[in-house]
């Protein structure tokens, strides 16, 4: 416990300095592209559109189980934090290698580079948030006070996302393969949460999988993320998900955080 209060201040204290390499890492991304930031935003708009195609208007069409909501607008609550949690854990996961160069350094404390990694795909994350309200000024939503809830939402997908990255990104130094582990297991993690499909369609003949899709901590984010656009619930409405969700996330934390702690003085040996 130590170690956590001690790493935290030490945020604090160095917060500056991460904000600035967070800010150049969200800039070095598109270095040498021509079309730059547009990229940022293409693959994830695409994808959007493919699910929207197929699970929506033109394809399986998935009826919502919101009232008068589209299939669109019930999508992208659960699509945009998604995107931020896959690219944070997959950034983090790589991210004492891309700073090798930092991790060499006595002075530097490596354990700060996960969380500049992370402060830069909220960068990204920021945008999407930026489109998602104005997709529903488009379709003409009601405006719900309880859209507020989206940063701490958003705060708890990060502390997730941080808490599994600093596990793989410490393993990932001296196991390659890791990388490719986590991007199997966020493809897999897609489909175990109810994203782009109605759970009901599974639970309403094997009442279990729900119990089984709710084990999954981003599932949490997924449906706060819907409370709060789509029908003005607000978190303490879902306590018992509430707990299981911290209590999930921090001992995650507290074992990533050992790990690393473990394994980091062979980190500039191997690099």
């Amino acid at each position: 416990m130590k170690y956590v209060i001690s790493l935290v201040k030490e945020i604090v204290k160095k917060r500056k300095m991460i904000l600035d390499l967070a800010l150049a890492d969200f800039r070095k991304r598109f270095v040498g592209s021509y079309f730059g930031i547009v990229w940022m935003f293409l693959q994830p708009l695409v994808t959007v559109l493919i699910y929207w195609f197929i699970f929506g208007e033109y394809g399986m069409k998935t009826v919502p189980p919101v009232p008068n909501a589209t299939y669109v607008v019930w999508l992208v609550p659960g699509l945009v934090p998604w995107f931020f949690y896959s690219e944070a854990l997959n950034s983090i996961t790589g991210c004492l290698q891309e700073y090798s160069y930092l991790v060499k350094k006595v002075v530097f404390k490596v354990e700060m580079l996960p969380v500049i990694k992370l402060l830069s795909c909220l960068l990204v994350h920021f945008f999407f948030v930026l489109i998602m309200l104005a997709l529903y000024a488009a379709y003409r939503q009601p405006v719900f006070a309880t859209w507020i809830q989206i940063l701490y939402y958003t705060f708890a997908a990060a502390m997730l996302a941080l808490a599994f990255g600093y596990f793989t990104s410490a393993v990932n130094v001296f196991f390659k393969d890791m990388a490719n582990i986590v991007g199997i297991c966020l493809q897999f993690g897609i489909w175990m949460t109810p994203i782009m499909y109605d759970e009901a369609i599974f639970t309403s003949r094997n009442p279990w999988i729900g119990t089984v899709l709710k084990l999954n901590p981003f599932y949490y984010i997924v449906a706060g993320y819907r409370d709060s656009m789509l029908t003005g619930d607000w978190f303490w409405r879902r306590p018992t998900m509430t707990l299981y969700f911290w209590g999930v996330t921090i001992v995650v934390m507290l074992v990533g955080l050992r790990m690393f702690k473990r394994l980091r003085p062979h980190f500039s040996d191997i690099l």
